[in-house]
């Protein structure tokens, strides 16, 4: 796929511009979001993502449209797990439901930026070194060994990382809230607020999860173009997502295995890529797999795609109806005051 130098800054001030207008116009006044609101802008940004894979099959062909809409799809999917965290987050440190909609858009913003330097080294690692396929691989496979066996059961286990409490026991801080403002002034002295660990802590946080995000992804596609458009596409609506569906995380009770199903299948994908391209001196004497079935196509990756997460959404929404509130507890932890709101 050959991009053009001046369709990446195109791209990036169009990005710029979207996130500054959802920043500063629609977050410019603390809010919690109406159901209309979010369904309104969320519905705008779906639209733009599946305007932008029509884009791309129009100037690039139906394959790397495909690998755009499976990378899409995948990064939508994670996001939705990650979810579960940011409601965790927002409980723990209590954050005013008016100010939760700023602090989602920070943090989303940081994690863009994260995810765009996380994208630049995992595509130049790949392109020097074909043997990454394989650590990409079985760290997706292991991570959904992890993620299957955990089940969604260890939801409510959320504990702050370290960057978070090195800057809590080295800054000094306040409890209270100051609106929007990061720093406010107390006794004469400068403090942090609590909205800036918020922020931080929803930042570095998506980081972490870009740890298996940004590999499962490049098992889609090995487009860095595909890659960074797909995590754009992924994170505009999120903060929409969280007002939207927060209730209904609490109904979606097997994602976590529907997930890890995915992650496997990309890690699998990942090993097929690396056996097919291999170069690793130990692994048939350095020489790759000349088979044909080592390639999955694109279509059936979608085609998996779609299917697993159809059928862990019906599986989950059908279930959830069966089960009594203390069931769905023990599935995906325990319902937050916030959500009846």
């Amino acid at each position: 796929m050959d991009v053009a130098p001046w369709i990446w800054w195109v791209t990036g001030a169009v990005t710029v511009v979207v996130f500054a207008f959802d920043l500063l116009i629609v977050g410019r006044r603390p809010h919690e979001p109406s159901m209309k609101e979010c369904t309104a802008y969320l519905s705008i940004y779906v639209g733009m993502a599946l305007l932008f894979g029509v884009g791309v099959y129009l100037t690039s062909g139906g394959q790397y449209a495909g690998e755009f809409y499976a990378g899409w799809l995948v990064e939508y999917s994670l996001s939705i797990d990650n979810l579960f965290i940011f409601i965790i987050i927002m409980s723990k440190f209590a954050v005013p439901r008016e100010l939760q909609q700023f602090a989602l858009m920070i943090g989303i913003v940081m994690a863009l930026i994260m995810r765009a330097i996380f994208i630049a080294v995992g595509a130049a690692a790949i392109n020097q070194f074909s043997w990454v396929f394989y650590l990409f691989g079985l760290f997706l496979i292991y991570t959904a060994w992890k993620l299957a066996k955990e089940g969604g059961e260890d939801e409510d286990e959320y504990e702050e990382n370290k960057l978070v409490l090195f800057v809590e026991k080295r800054f000094p801080a306040t409890k209270e809230w100051h609106g929007k403002k990061l720093f406010a002034h107390e006794n004469g002295a400068r403090v942090i607020t609590p909205l800036f660990i918020v922020i931080l802590t929803l930042g570095t946080t998506d980081l972490l999860f870009a740890l298996d995000s940004i590999p499962a992804i490049f098992g889609i596609t090995k487009e860095p173009y595909l890659v960074l458009t797909a995590n754009i596409f992924a994170l505009m609506g999120l903060r929409q997502l969280y007002f939207l569906i927060g209730g209904l995380l609490q109904r979606l009770i097997y994602l976590s295995y529907g997930l890890a199903f995915l992650l496997a299948f990309i890690g699998v994908k990942l090993i097929f890529h690396a056996l097919h391209e291999n170069e690793v001196p130990f692994i048939n004497g350095g020489e790759h797999f000349d088979y044909d079935w080592l390639e999955i196509p694109i279509w059936l990756s979608l085609a998996v795609i779609i299917g697993t997460l159809a059928v862990t959404a019906v599986w989950s929404l059908l279930a959830s109806r069966r089960m009594e509130q203390q069931e769905q507890d023990a599935a995906t932890g325990p319902r937050r005051d916030w959500e009846d709101g």
